[in-house]
């Protein structure tokens, strides 16, 4: 009964969400009365996403949408980070040693652990130290034949400027690596535990090499994750099923929906009638209306993010720093945070949250004074200034609003004469456009990618990450790049933290970007979800999620 109503379950998937959500439950009845127990029921969940990933491979994108529908779903990297301990742990390596010069990165590779198969691919060989090769040299070797497949961009891997930071990668024997940096980096650890730094497999490229369509391994993806995708349509869903040969513990969930619906009151309609379990990215203002619904609960963890404002430096008068700390001065970022946030974060200081162990509390932000800014931008020989402010179209955990972010900050830039023209794109207008650097200024944010504070200086404000495309500022400041550059080549946290509060005073001072908030993430979830881990840096681990499925399985 059991394999038939697997069998059963999975032609119901074909259906369109809604169907599918409703035939479930007919189903469970009906199998319900022939005797099928609630533990013969198979575990599925659909999840209310907000876009399409623009790739199946998270290292070709900075996209947080991408992320979420591919790194921990499909793949698994070398390390992970674990919240919960604050600490580096095992994934694909069960163990790692670090050179007493900081130079050599030893990994051991876990054995036996399995590769997606598909009707594309049937792996021959377990993952080993080819993989490891495979999935790293293609981002830092520019003849590698996979380097210029697809978007010949790694934007996370540029922006740290990971091919200068790496000498060589070589294969010890089936099940070891070394890895030789070129100087002492300590964050290095922290960016291979990171969602971009995913294992590919090395036979499925050459497969795909042979056959003269190497763009697959892109978009028909191949990994060990916890599980394998199914089927994806644009702007529709995206299906996985449950990877039998999982290498760590076996997900509950047999199968995992993502419903992609782009507006946000659309996925709050969806999660109070039942046809999600989770929703993304809520609005502040849906968030009471969501509450109002005893099946329906939200669920606010912390974050690592910041939302700014960024100038676009190498435009006048945005070059010009008086005319920076005066717009930063006329704003009133605490009627943003009552507006924007209500009560889901906390007024930004600087680039570093809370959460950060390099945080210091002594940091002040400018204050609020229009006045004193008026007066800058007449020092500064400014008059009937005119900017752009380009405005997200979607809404993210460290910014659920951008458009009514900038509609405030346009009328505090009235008072001091300053008139603002808000821009705005579909999302994927947006990034292409913004890519091209030609805007005044930006309202954006960043979800950190793992628990090093580097990660909120080098690719938001390094030299190197202007052409990457992170470093919405263009700023480049050689003070800046030298204090950052010695933190990543310490060793000690404590040094380490002084360098970084430094940095942050620096760029106080020249005020490249203004920092608005550090936000908690808010997700929704129906009550048949009892457990759902969410990252401090984004996304949701539906491999460790847990649902109860009800005695009478409707």
């Amino acid at each position: 009964m059991a394999t038939q109503l697997l069998k059963k379950l999975n032609e119901l998937m074909t259906l369109p969400i809604p169907g599918w959500h409703h035939a479930i439950t007919m189903l469970c009845l009906t199998v319900l009365a022939t005797g099928c127990s609630p533990k013969q029921v198979p575990a599925g969940l659909v999840y209310c996403s907000e876009g399409n990933p623009e790739t199946f491979n998270p290292q070709l994108s900075a996209s947080g949408t991408t992320l979420e529908a591919t790194s921990n779903q499909i793949y698994s990297r070398l390390v992970d980070y674990a919240a919960d301990k604050g600490a580096i742990v095992p994934a694909l390596a069960t163990n790692w040693h670090i050179s007493d010069d900081g130079l050599m990165y030893h990994f051991t590779l876990r054995q036996n652990v399995q590769f997606h198969s598909s009707d594309r691919f049937i792996p021959s060989r377990a993952f080993n130290a080819d993989d490891v090769l495979f999935s790293f040299n293609r981002i830092i070797d520019n003849s590698h034949p996979f380097h210029a497949i697809g978007r010949n961009s790694y934007p996370f891997f540029d922006s740290i400027g990971f091919a200068r930071q790496v000498r060589r990668i070589t294969k010890i024997n089936e099940y070891e690596v070394e890895f030789e940096l070129k100087q002492p980096d300590a964050s290095f650890l922290a960016n291979l535990s990171s969602a971009f730094a995913v294992i590919l497999s090395a036979q499925y490229a050459d497969q795909l090499l042979q056959a003269g369509r190497p763009e697959l391994i892109d978009q028909d993806p191949i990994g060990t994750g916890p599980f394998k995708l199914t089927e994806y349509q644009k702007n529709e869903h995206i299906r996985y099923h449950r990877n039998p040969d999982y290498w760590g513990p076996a997900p509950q969930l047999e199968m995992l929906v993502f419903d992609i619906t782009p507006k946000s009151g659309n996925r709050l309609v969806k999660i109070i009638t039942g046809d999600c379990s989770v929703s993304t990215l809520p609005k502040t203002g849906e968030l009471a209306v969501a509450e109002q619904h005893d099946v329906v609960s939200v669920q606010s963890d912390p974050g690592m993010n910041v939302a700014f404002w960024a100038f676009n430096t190498l435009k006048p008068p945005f070059d010009n720093v008086l005319v920076r700390q005066a717009l930063a001065m006329a704003i009133d970022r605490e009627n943003i945070l009552r507006a924007v946030y209500r009560d889901t974060a906390i007024e930004a200081n600087g680039i570093l949250p809370p959460t950060s162990w390099a945080y210091s509390d002594s940091l002040s932000a400018n204050g609020y004074n229009p006045r004193l800014a008026q007066q800058m931008l007449q020092a500064a020989g400014i008059s009937d200034l005119e900017l752009d402010i380009w405005a997200m179209p979607v809404g993210r955990a460290y910014n659920p609003n951008s458009l009514k972010t900038a509609e405030l900050i346009q009328s505090d830039l009235v008072n001091i004469g300053v008139k603002v023209n808000i821009i705005t794109y579909g999302w994927s207008v947006f990034t292409q456009k913004l890519n091209q650097s030609d805007y005044d200024t930006v309202l954006i944010g960043w979800n950190a990618d793992n628990s090093d504070p580097d990660n909120f200086f080098t690719p938001l404000l390094s030299c190197g990450s202007i052409d990457s495309g992170t470093n919405h500022s263009r700023w480049c400041n050689s003070e800046f790049e030298n204090i950052i550059t010695q933190a990543r080549q310490t060793g000690s946290k404590l040094e380490r933290a002084a360098l970084y509060q430094k940095a942050e005073q620096l760029m106080q001072s020249q005020m490249p970007l203004v920092s608005l908030a550090h936000t908690r993430r808010q997700t929704l979830k129906r009550d048949n979800v009892v457990l759902m881990p969410i990252s401090p840096f984004g996304g949701i681990n539906f491999a460790s999620l847990k649902i109860q499925i009800p005695e009478n399985a409707n």
